[in-house]
């Protein structure tokens, strides 16, 4: 799998949103980061990099966080596939998703955007919604709560105790997806 990779962990800025669901994509792109034993940088693109390979001669990973919140993700993720030049067939978007059970996963090529601000926000920056996404579940909201306030609040405390190594696997999932190819990857990671 030749050239490089942009891997894009959506969420919000700041600290009050660092341990919510809306934020888990973040935090697989900084397990990758502690893999990689890089540090992210600020960008011109509004959003935090960082660089490394996972393996000596594997492929080399652009990690991206975008400093904007969610809805307005797609400029900063335009203007990293701009600058490193990834094309989007190379751009993997890591999002929480709602449709799946919490701690799971699926790694998928295209779709739209399911109602997911972030995702609408990267298909109209990006004119397509070609690029790959991991998809990690978070699970539905109890009763009747409504969906935008269930991804901004933490982690409950049974979802805490497994979310480690449930990011740990998402992180692996990238790696197979960038060195493996998503056929690959999808078989041996999609639940």
């Amino acid at each position: 799998m030749a050239g490089d990779w942009l891997v894009v962990g959506l969420g919000n800025p700041g600290p009050e949103y660092a341990g919510t669901r809306h934020n888990v994509g973040a935090m697989v792109v900084d397990v990758l980061a502690d893999r990689l034993g890089a540090r992210f940088r600020s960008h011109r693109a509004r959003a935090d990099v960082a660089e490394g390979r996972l393996v000596p001669g594997g492929p080399k990973l652009v990690l991206a966080k975008p400093r904007t919140y969610m809805n307005e993700s797609g400029g900063p993720v335009a203007g990293l596939a701009g600058f490193f030049k990834i094309p989007l067939d190379r751009l993997v978007v890591v999002h929480d998703e709602l449709d799946l059970p919490a701690g799971s996963m699926r790694i998928k090529a295209g779709g739209g955007d399911n109602g997911h601000n972030g995702l609408r926000s990267l298909r109209r920056s990006l004119g397509s919604g070609e690029f790959l996404r991991l998809r990690f579940g978070i699970g539905r909201p109890p009763g009747s709560m409504d969906p935008a306030a269930f991804v901004l609040r933490p982690f409950a405390k049974a979802e805490r105790e497994s979310l480690p190594v449930d990011l740990e696997r998402a992180a692996d999932a990238v790696g197979a997806l960038a060195s493996e190819g998503l056929d690959r990857a999808q078989n041996e990671y999609n639940d």
